[in-house]
């Protein structure tokens, strides 16, 4: 059962879900974890105003601070009982991100797993950390942004940014090769407000090998809300498919793990890397190219793609039509997820080739910045 906080229960029944703003938390102090302790309950969607905070309603319902955290025990057994793999210490690490009162958290515990929390708000931190106290060494508390990780500047922000390298070092998590197996495992819920950007951000990372990336074939296993769910696997012809349907395809084996529809429509989906996604033509050096080549194919969707082909000056486009199983008049948007990869491949190892289509994208790009 999940639900969006609009303001807390007078029981503090914050295992269904949270938006802690500020102002809120000087109020609740330590006596939060407190109560958290006592009420890991099963689940409490009946929401009315936490006593003598009514000016603060406002701010609990803004989008900024909504976070979702699951309200039963079932859901959470069903993530821990999805993500346990072999006996205790078999299994490599569990990175939560954003755990809030570690539901989840206990019950990836009691399934013997391995767990860094990561959690950015304060609020939380005293009662994973007292979790924390009574194991030896199964749980580690993180204070740290996980969505913010990795940021180019070096400034102080709060919450801090995570830092992959640094959190990867001290825990010993070491650079393995791109086909060996999953060395880390995330979960977490997508932040609610921007979902697409934080997909967006894990695509350029893996396509690039760089972030958590660079120590592997890190697996997702996250919350997802069923709209972006149905853009990333979409395919040709339907609604949603886009860009961002073509790259994540290409790049992840997608599950559907869990289907929560009873009120906000969640899946657990698990996105793990796949282990052929680089090849001689298509690397971690020009996989940028890739994502362009796919936006740019995709600004012109309605195009035949012989036309596209004739438009980037291709001298083998009837016998790369053949190759593709296409004919001249199908359109752009016909490619599926593999076709664009081929596609690339093949204009990569091709000695005609311009890459005309490449400096289209910058100029398109340059014309709407200017606009």
């Amino acid at each position: 059962m999940w639900g969006s906080v609009t303001s807390l229960p007078s029981r503090l029944s914050i295992t269904t879900v949270a938006g802690i703003c500020p102002r809120l938390r000087w109020e609740m102090g330590l006596a939060c974890s407190a109560r958290l302790r006592r009420r890991l309950t099963q689940s409490c969607l009946e929401c009315q105003p936490f006593p003598g905070l009514h000016q603060s309603e406002t701010s609990l319902r803004s989008n900024k601070w909504m976070r979702l955290f699951p309200g039963s025990t079932m859901v959470a057994d069903t993530v821990a009982h999805l993500l346990q793999a072999g006996p205790p210490g078999s299994s490599p690490w569990v990175l939560e991100c954003n755990p809030g009162p570690g539901m989840i958290t206990s019950a990836l515990l009691n399934a013997g797993l391995q767990v860094i929390a990561l959690e950015k708000d304060k609020t939380f931190l005293p009662y994973l950390e007292s979790l924390k106290t009574h194991l030896s060494g199964q749980l580690e508390v993180i204070y740290c942004d996980f969505f913010n990780r990795d940021p180019p500047d070096n400034k102080v922000k709060t919450p801090p940014a995570m830092f992959t390298e640094t959190l990867f070092r001290n825990f010993g998590i070491r650079e393995i090769p791109w086909t060996a197996d999953v060395p880390v495992k995330i979960v977490g819920f997508f932040p609610a407000k921007n979902e697409r950007n934080v997909l967006w951000k894990f695509l350029y990372d893996l396509y690039s090998r760089s972030s958590i990336y660079d120590y592997g074939r890190i697996e997702l296993n996250m919350f997802i809300s069923e709209q972006e769910y149905k853009k990333i696997i979409s395919k040709p012809g339907e609604k949603f498919y886009q860009p961002l349907s073509v790259l994540c395809q290409t790049a992840y084996e997608i599950k559907l793990l869990h289907k929560e529809s009873k009120n906000n429509h969640l899946n657990f989906i698990q996105l793990t890397p796949r282990r052929n996604l680089f090849t001689d033509n298509l690397t971690p050096m020009n996989s940028c190219n890739f994502m362009y080549l796919v936006k740019q194919c995709f600004a012109k969707r309605r195009y035949k793609l012989i036309d596209l082909f004739n438009s980037w000056y291709v001298h083998e486009k009837v016998d790369l039509l053949q190759k593709l199983s296409k004919n001249k008049h199908d359109l752009v948007a016909s490619l599926g997820p593999e076709e664009f990869k081929y596609l690339f491949e093949v204009l990569e190892s091709s000695e005609t080739f311009t890459q005309k289509w490449l400096f289209d994208h910058f100029l398109q790009n340059t014309v709407l910045e200017s606009t």
